[in-house]
C-alpha cells in the first residue's frame, strides 16, 4: 500500500447518548491534584471509579462512586471530564500484580483516556476550560473526573470520537517508537507482528502502510485474517494451527528485518532465528505469561525458563540486534509530546485510524477484561464512564452471572496446574 492510501475503516460501534454537561465532579484523591476556581470549590462533587481492590480475578475491579469536593489544582494541572478510557494489555497484567508499575492496592487504574477540560490550574495558557483532550497518566484514567498534568494533555482533532481518542495514545505511541525510533522503519523492509489483531498490531500494521513496500508478516487465529488483510497485513497466520517460522520461511526463506515480540518466551527465540543479518528484535511484552484470571506461577515459570539467552559474541557473529522497549519506564516529555503530534497529524491525513473493537461501561469491565485476555477482539477495546441505562441492566445482571460460572471453572483449572507443578518439584 502507498503513503497515500489510508487504512481500512474501523469497525461501526454504537455511540453512547451524551449526557448533559454536569456540574463539576472531582477525582478521587489517588488520582492526585487539586484545586480549581473559587467557584468549583463551592460544589460537593461525585465520582465514579474503577478500583483495583486487590491482585486476583474480575472481582477485585470495583465500581466505586465517592462524593467529594471539587480538586485543588496546582500549577500546571488540569481538570478532565472523561469520556471515553483505553483498556491495555498492562492492566490485564496489573490485575495479577505483575505490572510493577502500578502502585498498590487500592488504586484506581487506566493510563489513557479523552474527555473535556473542565479547569485549568495557574500556569495553563494552552488549555481552556471546553477544550476537547486525550489525557495520559501512569494510573488513574479509569475515572469520570481526572487531574492531570497539562503537558500530559493533547487536543483532538475536530474529526476525532472520544472512543478514538481514548483508543490511539498509548497503543500508536509504543508501535511508532518501536518501528521508527528504534527499528528506523525503512522502505522495501519486512516485519513480523505477533497479535496483529490486537491494539499495538493494528497500530503497527497501519504505521507500515506509511512507508513504501513494507512487507507485513502478522499472526492472528484464522476468523481475523479477513479484517487483519483488508487493514494491510501482507501475510497473515494462523499461530493456533501452522508453525508461523516455517510459513514465514516459504515466503522469505531468509527472514524479516523487523520483529515485534510482545510474548516472550520461546516465541523470543523464534523471533531471533527469524531475523535476517542486520535484523531487529524488539521485546515489548510477555504475554505468555498471562493466562487464567489469577497469576499462573506454572506459565510464569515456563515462560522464563524458555527466555532467550545469549552473549555479545553472538550478537556480533550473528549480526543481529536485539532490544527492549516499555513505554511506562520512558519520561521524556519532548519524546511524548513529539510522537504523539506526529500521530495526529497522520490521523489528519488520513494515514491511519484507530480501529475500535468494542465499548463498555464501568460497569462491564469484568465483560471488557476478559475479551481481551481470551484475545476475542479485533483492535481496541474502549471503556465508558457513563452510567449504563437501566433497561440494560438486565443484559449485565445475566452476564455477571456467566461470569461467576466461569470464574469457578477458570480457577479450578488453575489450582489443577499449579498442583501439577507441584507435583513436578
Amino acid at each position: 500500500m502507498s503513503t497515500e492510501e489510508a487504512p481500512a475503516q474501523q469497525q461501526q460501534v454504537k455511540k453512547p447518548d451524551e449526557p448533559p454537561p454536569a456540574a463539576a465532579e472531582g477525582p478521587q484523591e489517588s488520582a492526585g491534584g487539586g484545586g480549581g476556581s473559587p467557584a468549583a470549590e463551592e460544589k460537593t462533587l461525585s465520582n465514579r471509579a474503577l478500583v483495583l481492590t486487590g491482585y486476583g480475578g474480575y472481582d477485585k475491579i470495583k465500581l466505586q462512586e465517592k462524593p467529594l469536593k471539587s480538586p485543588q489544582l496546582q500549577p500546571g494541572e488540569v481538570l478532565v471530564r472523561v469520556k471515553a478510557c483505553g483498556l491495555n494489555f498492562a492492566e490485564l497484567l496489573g490485575k495479577q500484580g505483575l505490572y510493577e508499575l502500578l502502585p498498590s492496592p487500592p488504586v484506581v487504574l487506566g493510563m489513557e483516556g479523552s474527555g473535556v477540560v473542565e479547569a485549568v490550574g495557574e500556569d495553563v495558557k494552552d488549555r481552556k476550560v471546553g477544550d476537547r483532550v486525550i489525557a495520559m497518566n501512569r494510573s488513574g484514567m479509569w475515572q469520570e473526573w481526572v487531574v492531570v498534568p497539562a503537558q500530559r494533555t493533547f487536543p483532538m482533532p475536530e474529526e476525532m470520537s472520544f472512543e478514538e481518542a481514548a483508543a490511539l495514545p498509548i497503543n500508536y505511541m509504543t508501535a511508532y517508537m518501536m518501528l521508527f525510533e528504534m527499528a528506523n522503519l525503512r522502505p522495501g523492509k519486512s516485519v513480523l507482528i505477533h497479535m496483529a489483531a490486537g491494539g499495538v498490531g493494528v497500530a503497527a500494521t497501519q504505521l507500515c502502510q506509511t512507508v513504501k513496500d513494507v512487507t507485513v508478516f502478522g499472526t492472528a487465529s484464522a476468523s481475523k485474517h479477513e479484517v487483519i488483510s483488508q487493514g494491510g497485513v501482507t501475510h497473515p497466520i494462523d499461530y493456533r494451527t501452522k508453525d508461523y517460522v516455517t510459513e514465514i520461511r516459504k515466503v522469505s526463506p531468509k527472514g524479516v528485518d523487523i520483529v515485534l515480540d510482545p510474548l516472550g518466551g520461546s516465541d523470543t527465540q523464534k523471533g531471533f532465528s527469524l531475523l535476517k543479518p542486520l535484523g531487529i528484535l524488539i521485546v515489548f511484552g510477555a504475554a505468555n505469561c498471562v493466562t487464567g484470571q489469577k497469576k499462573n506461577l506454572f506459565a510464569m515459570a515456563k515462560t522464563w525458563y524458555n527466555q532467550l539467552s545469549l552473549n555479545t559474541m553472538k550478537l556480533m557473529q550473528t549480526n543481529k540486534a536485539i532490544s527492549g522497549f516499555h513505554l511506562g519506564y520512558i519520561s521524556d516529555e519532548e519524546l511524548f509530546e513529539r510522537t504523539l503530534t506526529s500521530l495526529l497529524e497522520l490521523y489528519r491525513q488520513g494515514k491511519i485510524k484507530p480501529r475500535i473493537d468494542s465499548c463498555y461501561h464501568f460497569e462491564e469491565v469484568a465483560e471488557a477484561m476478559r475479551r481481551m485476555h481470551e484475545r476475542q477482539n479485533i483492535g481496541k477495546v474502549v471503556l465508558l464512564p457513563e452510567p449504563k441505562k437501566k433497561e440494560e441492566k438486565s443484559e449485565v445482571d445475566a452476564a455477571e452471572n456467566v461470569e461467576k460460572n466461569e470464574a469457578a471453572v477458570s480457577e479450578k483449572k488453575e489450582e489443577e496446574e499449579e498442583e501439577e507443578v507441584k507435583a513436578e518439584n
